[in-house]
């Protein structure tokens, strides 16, 4: 049996400024880094089935500190400050993108990262620069296209292949897949990905996931376009 960790054990072990003041481990890491508009608390805390495991804030940009979050005994996830808010001052933006840099190319536990993104406003100028530290890095990543049910499933489908031929050009193992905190939309493939990177030595049967939620993809086209049903805003 592949095996697959129960993500409701999550909870928080500590925050810090820079990678300096992480505690040392020996296990494995996996990163969520996004815009501070992406979504990327309400997606940690669907994935692990707690409403508030990661405070969402009313005014993004305000988180700066790097928060470490136990799953399993050796496995964490790391949800790294947002970037890319307008509002915050300059100084404090070359300040974060040092930190994420420096996280991202020098701690040794980081095994995968998880990079969020908007559909309606993938790929910015940040976003590809977290992708390419990554590759940088001989990391894989997976590209979550959030809050994918504010678009209908025509518009959704053909936004993820747009972003998956945009990110075969960037090399490296980058995967492209959609998200919906609030649809509950990827949330089992992130999983099994995230299982993958926990449990390299095993297959953990994502490609078989993959297959299966693309086939449910093509399957709300085909009935929209029966009813004209849409996503709701």
């Amino acid at each position: 049996m592949n095996p697959s960790l129960n993500y409701r054990n999550t909870h928080f072990i500590t925050s810090a400024p820079d990678i300096r003041h992480l505690p040392p481990d020996t296990g494995i890491e996996v990163a969520f880094a996004g815009r501070s508009n992406a979504g990327k608390s309400s997606s940690i805390n669907r994935l692990c089935d707690h409403k508030s495991l990661v405070k969402v804030s009313k005014t993004p940009g305000r988180t700066q500190l790097i928060n470490l979050f136990k799953v399993d005994e050796g496995c964490h996830i790391v949800d790294l400050p947002g970037y890319g808010f307008a509002q915050v001052p300059l100084e404090m933006k070359k300040k974060w993108q040092q930190s994420l840099g420096e996280y991202l190319q020098k701690r040794e536990q980081l095994k995968g990262l998880v990079v969020l993104m908007d559909i309606r406003h993938p790929l910015k100028d940040l976003d590809q620069q977290m992708i390419f530290w990554a590759i940088d890095s001989n990391l894989p990543v997976l590209a979550l296209l959030t809050k994918c049910d504010k678009l209908k499933s025509g518009a959704r489908k053909a936004e993820l292949t747009k972003v998956r031929a945009a990110a075969v050009d960037f090399g490296g193992d980058v995967e492209v897949e959609l998200y919906s905190s609030l649809k509950g939309i990827g949330v089992d493939k992130l999983r099994k990905k995230l299982d993958s990177w926990y449990f390299p030595v095993f297959d953990t049967g994502v490609d078989d996931a993959i297959e299966a939620e693309d086939a449910v993809i093509s399957e709300d086209i085909s009935a929209e376009k029966s009813t004209g049903e849409s996503a709701p805003e």
